[in-house]
């Protein structure tokens, strides 16, 4: 069950993209944040207590958003916006 319901740009151009292997859609203007938290219930699990996580300070400030691209590439979803192909990894994602 996601966490998020989109309310607003249901009718932006749509931004196709792989979460932990499985094809999903985001829209024009999300966040890797708002793509990933409408298709999933959490953005990941902690490193330290494997708890769930969905983003804390949304500014990108507080080190608890950091996601993996499938290349290896770090990047904090709550201030990187969805690109067309990302290929993006949040079961083997580790915050630093």
């Amino acid at each position: 069950m996601p966490l998020l319901h989109r309310l607003v740009r249901a009718d932006h151009p749509a931004i196709p993209f792989t979460l932990d292997g499985a094809p999903c859609e985001g829209r024009a203007g999300d966040t890797v944040l708002t793509a990933i938290l409408t298709h999933s219930e959490r953005l990941r699990l902690s490193e330290f207590s494997a708890s769930p996580r969905a983003g804390f300070c949304q500014m990108g400030a507080c080190q608890d958003c950091w996601v993996v691209l499938e290349s290896g590439e770090r990047l904090r979803a709550c201030s990187t916006a969805l690109t067309v192909g990302m290929h993006i990894v949040t079961r083997r994602a580790r915050a630093v």
